[in-house]
């Protein structure tokens, strides 16, 4: 089995952001959202996959900016879209 290397990312973590209460995306679209997170470099906080525009995915991708949190009361979890990799109580 192998082992799986790692996250720089999240071993480095130290949040920077507070979470958000809406998905900044959605509000200009009039979209709704299921889950937010908040994006650990620039903290704009957006919409999960789960959702139907995926924007914190797609903003990870695009600006290269590889970690989240979940902006959701009481989860304390940290997520890296590069290495695919989460981190429980990072909050």
């Amino acid at each position: 089995m192998l082992k799986q290397k790692n996250c720089q990312h999240l071993e480095n973590l130290e949040v920077n952001f507070q979470k958000g209460t809406q998905c900044d995306e959605c509000v200009k679209t009039g979209d709704r959202w299921v889950h937010l997170r908040t994006c650990q470099t620039c903290g704009t906080t957006l919409c999960c996959d789960s959702s139907i525009n995926k924007h914190a995915s797609k903003h990870a991708r695009s600006h290269k900016h590889p970690v989240v949190i979940s902006a959701e009361a009481g989860e304390k979890w940290a997520y890296c879209y590069i290495d695919e990799q989460i981190k429980m109580n990072a909050l």
